[in-house]
């Protein structure tokens, strides 16, 4: 396994410094969320991403993938009763892929609860049709690249659309594609009636990257979450991906979340 850590955690910090950081940290990837570099994904140059690319390779450190994929962007919804809003959402989600490549990674995680929720009148069975229907072309785009486009299982108190693993892995699978899987966050796993070794190993060749985080919103190391099981699992069930840290409390700064989540991770897998 690899172990990743979000860019958002350092804020503002210049690229270089965040990848010369986590490398120190003992981290071998950063995983970017593209708002922090520009509201739209087509606003970053080819000339950027070549450039953020070179970085990384200076610093010696891998880009996972991305993620927060729709945050501060406007007009996109997997399952919006509007046709047009969602071919612009399937355009976008192409767009990410080819980005995502261009930065040198091969995972796209999409969380974006407020983006998929389903609308008032519209029915499960039609939004999921819809939300299919946004992905496919970004699909074959993503098999064409090398790219996997991850759905995240999200908490009910999130959205209302795609919240259990089980229901993740049904909703990838109907594509039939490498380039189609889902993520398993700890967080999220964390509101299932099933232990999260359980998910884990049910979820077993059909997952394709991990976040480790804590209910309470902070990194691995911070709260009650036991990883040793969780790294077991993971084991169990043949992941050799990336486990990334993903927080979304930032009260002690960049340097201890990522010092200590390592920490929590070199702890629980021995690496």
């Amino acid at each position: 396994m690899k172990f990743a850590i979000c860019n958002e955690i350092f804020r503002d910090w210049p690229a270089d410094r965040i990848f010369s950081y986590a490398k120190s940290a003992g981290y071998d990837a950063v995983e970017i969320a593209p708002f922090t570099i520009a509201r739209n994904v087509n606003d970053i140059s080819a000339v950027e991403r070549g450039a953020i690319r070179d970085l990384a390779h200076k610093a010696g450190i891998e880009i996972s993938g991305l993620h927060w994929v729709l945050a501060q962007t406007e007009g996109m919804h997997l399952t919006h009763p509007d046709a047009t809003v969602r071919a612009a959402t399937s355009r976008y989600f192409a767009d990410l892929v080819d980005c995502c490549a261009d930065l040198g990674g091969s995972r796209i995680i999409v969380g974006s609860p407020k983006q998929r929720n389903v609308m008032a009148g519209v029915s499960h069975e039609q939004a999921w049709a819809w939300a299919t229907g946004v992905f496919r072309e970004s699909v074959k785009r993503a098999e064409d690249c090398g790219v996997v486009i991850c759905l995240e299982p999200l908490a009910s108190n999130e959205t209302n659309f795609v919240n259990t693993a089980g229901e993740g892995r049904r909703f990838a699978a109907q594509f039939n594609s490498p380039a189609m899987s889902i993520i398993l966050d700890v967080k999220a796993m964390s509101s299932e009636s099933k232990p999260i070794p359980e998910i884990i190993r049910e979820s077993a060749g059909q997952f394709a990257y991990f976040h480790a985080n804590d209910t309470n919103l902070k990194g691995p190391g911070f709260g009650d979450v036991d990883f040793l099981p969780i790294a077991a699992a993971l084991r169990e069930a043949g992941y050799d991906g990336f486990v990334s840290v993903e927080v979304f409390v930032f009260d002690e700064g960049p340097e201890i979340i990522a010092t200590r989540s390592r920490e929590c991770l070199r702890a629980a897998f021995g690496a």
